[in-house]
């Protein structure tokens, strides 16, 4: 006879019969799936005393190898496996306890915020309690139940032991939240939040997910770092990585002013080594932490294109070279302007300076573009000042050349960025960017790690999701939501730098991006490679809805609490919109109509003034478009199975309504060049305060010889800063095309970025 090991260590007789009932319950209502052929695909090999934890596992990969584009469902087979095994673990028992139980039981455990029970009374609860659909855990398909046991849900990472389900974590996210709010409307708010986040219409970054409602208070995704010209500055920085990637975020550094190699340190007592030691030192700092296992420390340093040591800095990525003179472990984004595309499209040189030594033309490279162009007039004429020329079609070539072989070599458009932004650039330029290139904050550098004069800019992210949205109209509701959620988040959450409090405090920037835009394409009939000028105009619509109602949230609560402290910083406070300062261009690819009333938003906002001085940013959305079964953020979908790797394992997820929209979506590979999507990002950029994560693919198969024209990427480098784009974040190349799905090219890594995608 064989026996089983129960969960709590009991021994019995195994039962076939339980066996065969859990496949039976799990395949029940789902159409197109078998349970015996998920027994079978399971190969379950019975020997005395297995463990029913082990059984249940198998029973789970079996199912979610099954998972195709013919047989979907499997995904949900799968997924309720998974919530039928964390429940006996966590509640010995199918049925959920109740909420008040639940927090009293997870606060004393200790994995809990005990504000929760102060702010709080039984009553509140037991009315929450009984607003809670557990039925929800069961619409959550198979890789974002994955993510949830991998990343999200409260457990001790140590001996594995999980504490709370799906529906009680996000209840009490949306209760932590809101726990400050008066009682009057306190009970609304959080199950209006509550149910927006249990039911995928709004999405919240990893830091949330993961930490809101624990002991944990740092939550915000991005931090933006930058390094000044000292030793000091520089120290400080390193300092500051390591303290916030030790909090879960990913790191854009600001670098471009630390002087060039040669260069005189105090008069000429001593010669700078230049940039690649103190990058080397900042990449030590990067990897410092491996923050719990659930993410890898990552970082992104911004540099300008004229800086003297730019040559060596390109390649810094690639594999040529040795150890001494390349920074492999972290990316780059080289920052441009205008004067820079003049050069290359007159076929003229690019001058390099040290920084140190031309300081009014760093600062005016960020701010004023006619003023920047004049100064590097006069240095390149003054034969006092140490430079090198190099033809712009050179440097460029690097520069892609890196950028198409590393995959990691990022851009920004620092003018845009300034031009187009919230800030009155003259007295809060952008000067970086972050990890995942879709923030644009103000920073100023530190001189110690205590410097309250120096500023680190952080971001708090989340995202709505475009498939759940029917009508413009349905946008006002979760902006509201988002924005209040959020707003709340900058108060509740632990600085462990003070500049980095006293930059939010002033400024309480918000970041709130789109996912699941390739859904909502194909619903509409909508592609990429081939959008219509009908097509961006009703992205048009789509985009000034939420941007506006995201702004009207902000500025309501404005009037309802009060402005930031620093609202006269931006252009909100003087009654300046997005619209107001896009890239005129844009109106070739799309007519400026819009629905919106903008004018009493104007006058409403130059009386109060705006609550959060930033309110959009279009990040990349890997895992939490896993959990709401979603596409990743505005990006075309690979395949409508995508084989996603993470270091949970292999999981599998399938793009939504892929039974009725198979035809319609418009998949990455099958695109012959990035155009669609840009022109799409354009749309989308015109109503944006910050930037976004803006990709560029190619497949090699249509092009001659299956070769990527230098010409064709200088192209749409041209055309992305035409049309006003900030950021480029990846180049994806696909090496492989047409080869069987699981080849390497169609596995998605949502770990590379993970420290600042939702």
């Amino acid at each position: 006879m064989i026996n089983v090991t129960k969960r709590n260590g009991k021994i019995e007789p195994l039962d076939l019969y339980k066996f065969h009932k859990v496949t039976s319950w799990a395949c029940e209502g789902f159409t197109g799936v078998s349970e015996s052929l998920i027994e079978l695909k399971s190969n379950v090999q019975f020997y005395d005393k297995i463990k029913t934890k082990d059984i249940h596992e198998t029973l789970i990969k079996a199912s979610a190898e099954l998972i195709s584009e013919d047989t979907p469902n499997y995904q949900y087979v799968a997924s309720r496996l998974i919530n039928a095994n964390l429940r006996k673990e966590i509640y010995n028992s199918q049925e959920p306890i109740d909420l008040y139980n639940h927090i009293e039981n997870v606060v004393n455990e200790g994995y809990y915020d005990n504000s929760i029970l102060k702010n709080y009374d039984k009553n509140d609860i037991d009315w929450l309690n009984k607003q809670i659909d557990h039925s929800r855990d069961y619409n959550i398909a198979y890789a974002g139940m994955e993510q949830f046991r991998g990343k999200y849900l409260v457990k001790n990472r140590a001996t594995k032991k999980y504490y709370e389900t799906p529906q009680m974590a996000f209840m009490l996210i949306a209760m932590t939240l809101f726990q400050r709010y008066s009682k009057e409307i306190r009970l609304k708010y959080v199950k209006d939040f509550y149910d927006a986040i249990s039911n995928f219409e709004i999405s919240l970054p990893t830091p949330i997910m993961a930490g809101l409602r624990t002991p944990q208070r740092q939550f915000s995704s991005c931090v933006l770092i930058e390094a000044g010209d000292s030793l000091d500055s520089i120290i400080a920085a390193s300092s500051s990585i390591i303290k916030y990637v030790s909090q879960k975020a990913g790191i854009g550094i600001g670098a471009g002013s630390i002087r060039a190699v040669g260069s005189q340190v105090r008069k000429g007592d001593a010669t700078s080594e230049g940039n690649i030691p103190y990058y080397k030192l900042f990449q030590s700092a990067t990897k410092s932490c491996s923050q719990g296992g659930v993410r890898g420390g990552s970082a992104t340093i911004h540099t300008v294109f004229w800086h003297a040591e730019i040559e060596d800095l390109l390649v810094l990525k690639n594999n040529k070279g040795t150890d001494e003179t390349r920074v492999r472990n972290m990316d780059y984004s080289i920052q441009f302007n205008k004067v820079m595309y003049e050069r290359l499209l007159s076929n003229g040189n690019i001058t390099l300076f040290c920084p140190h030594d031309v300081p009014d033309l760093y600062e005016s490279f960020f701010i004023d573009v006619d003023k920047f162009r004049e100064l590097y007039t006069k240095y390149e004429n003054d034969v006092n000042i140490k430079k090198k020329s190099v033809p712009a079609i050179d440097l460029f070539s690097i520069f892609i050349q890196e950028r198409k072989d590393t995959g990691r070599i990022y851009l920004q458009n620092v003018d845009h960025a300034n031009d187009h932004g919230s800030f009155i650039k003259d007295i809060a330029p952008i000067r970086q960017s972050n990890l995942c290139q879709e923030v644009d904050l103000p920073t100023k550098p530190l001189n110690s790690l205590f410097d309250p004069s120096g500023e680190i800019s952080l971001c708090t992210l989340s995202a709505i999701n475009w498939g759940k949205i029917k009508h413009p109209k349905d946008f006002e509701r979760l902006c509201n939501l988002s924005v209040r959620a959020l707003d709340e988040l900058l108060d509740y959450q632990n600085y462990p730098i003070v500049a980095a409090q006293l930059s939010t405090y002033n400024r309480r920037p918000l970041g709130i991006g789109i996912i699941n835009l390739a859904y909502w394409l194909a619903k509409n009939d909508l592609t990429y490679q081939n959008i219509t000028k009908e097509g961006l105009q009703k992205i048009h619509e789509y985009a000034e809805a939420w941007s506006y109602y995201l702004i009207k949230a902000s500025v309501d609560l404005a009037s309802e609490k009060e402005a930031c402290n620093l609202s006269n910083q931006t252009k909100y406070s003087m009654g300046i919109m997005p619209i107001d300062t896009y890239k005129k261009e844009v109106d070739e690819l799309v007519d400026p109509i819009y629905y919106m009333d903008w004018d009493n938003l104007k006058s409403i906002a130059k009386q109060f003034g705006i609550r959060n001085s930033t309110l959009m940013a279009l990040m990349p959305a890997e895992t939490s478009a896993q959990v709401s079964n979603s596409t990743n953020g505005i990006e075309p979908p690979r395949a409508l199975v995508s084989i996603k790797t993470s270091k949970d394992g292999v999981l599998k997820q399938v793009v939504p309504g892929v039974r009725r929209l198979k035809n319609k979506y418009d998949l990455l590979w099958d695109q012959k060049s990035p155009e669609g999507y840009l022109k799409i990002c354009a749309v989308l950029q015109k109503f944006i305060d910050q930037g976004i994560s803006v990709n560029t693919s190619y497949n090699p198969k249509f092009y001659e010889n299956e070769e990527l024209p230098l010409s064709e990427l200088i192209k749409h480098i041209i055309m992305f800063y035409k049309y006003g784009g900030k950021q480029l974040y990846y180049f994806n190349t696909n090496d492989s095309a047409g080869e069987i799905q699981l080849d390497k090219d169609e596995l998605e890594d949502d770990e590379n970025c993970d420290s600042c995608t939702i």
